[in-house]
């Protein structure tokens, strides 16, 4: 047999190998970056916050490369066809009407994310059920709480044990959300989850589901710890970069 034959013969797939493939469900993962008009009641708090943190300058021009993030998102999904799409989105406890109202709601407050999503559902695409209510209500009475944290209690032990109790209701959420996915996304289908990148659920997801990263969690992260440090503008900026970047 010749050396190219012999080759190409090492490195082809099977019958067995290309159904496995083929039968491999699907999942798009967007690394969300919430927005004002997501946090609801909150939003004010957080926005206080965050300046302290950031700097006034330093958080508008983070709000700038947020709107950009979106619009990249946006012409994203605006080229795809969605006629088949299962969607997972952060924060949805319900499916069915009650869940497209949801979103329908939350598009009139202005989330950019709920917009896209609604867009989908317009053109075909089907919510599904995510996230637990009972998780969702504990997250944002703890958010509410971080965000009136002053300054100099950041150290005491209320504020360290609020810190330790999200860390593990983020595992919680965590866990239901790969759990709804594992059991609700079937053979052949395609989703997209909308989550945000501190979230580990990828990792969590059966070992059949392929997951595409439409923007790099890893980045997201890094660029929020560049941002939140104050230092290395450069590092910063070549980060927004990649956020703001064409998909």
């Amino acid at each position: 047999m010749p050396v190219t034959q012999v080759w190409l013969s090492a490195f082809s797939i099977n019958d067995q190998q290309l159904t496995i493939i083929n039968r491999m469900r699907k999942l798009l993962y967007i690394p969300i970056i919430h927005e004002d008009a997501d946090m609801g009641s909150a939003a004010s708090s957080i926005g206080k916050k965050s300046v302290e943190i950031c700097g006034m300058e330093r958080w508008e021009r983070h709000k700038e490369i947020v709107t950009r993030f979106w619009d990249k998102i946006s012409a994203y999904f605006g080229e795809m066809d969605p006629g088949d799409l299962v969607i997972y989105q952060d924060g949805l406890m319900v499916d069915g009407e009650l869940g497209r109202r949801i979103i329908e709601e939350g598009a009139k407050k202005g989330s950019r994310n709920y917009q896209i999503v609604l867009d989908l559902i317009k053109r075909g695409g089907e919510i599904r059920r995510t996230e637990d209510i009972q998780f969702i209500k504990k997250e944002l009475d703890r958010i509410l709480q971080l965000a009136q944290i002053e300054p100099e209690q950041e150290t005491n032990s209320h504020a360290t044990q609020t810190r330790i109790d999200g860390q593990r209701l983020m595992e919680e959420r965590d866990n239901f959300i790969a759990k709804a996915i594992n059991e609700t996304l079937k053979s052949q289908e395609r989703g997209v989850l909308f989550l945000g990148a501190f979230h580990n659920v990828l990792s969590r997801l059966a070992d059949d589901i392929k997951v595409t990263e439409v923007k790099n969690a890893g980045k997201v992260k890094h660029y929020f710890a560049s941002l939140i440090s104050g230092n290395d503008n450069l590092e910063l900026n070549q980060l927004a970069a990649y956020l703001v970047s064409d998909i």
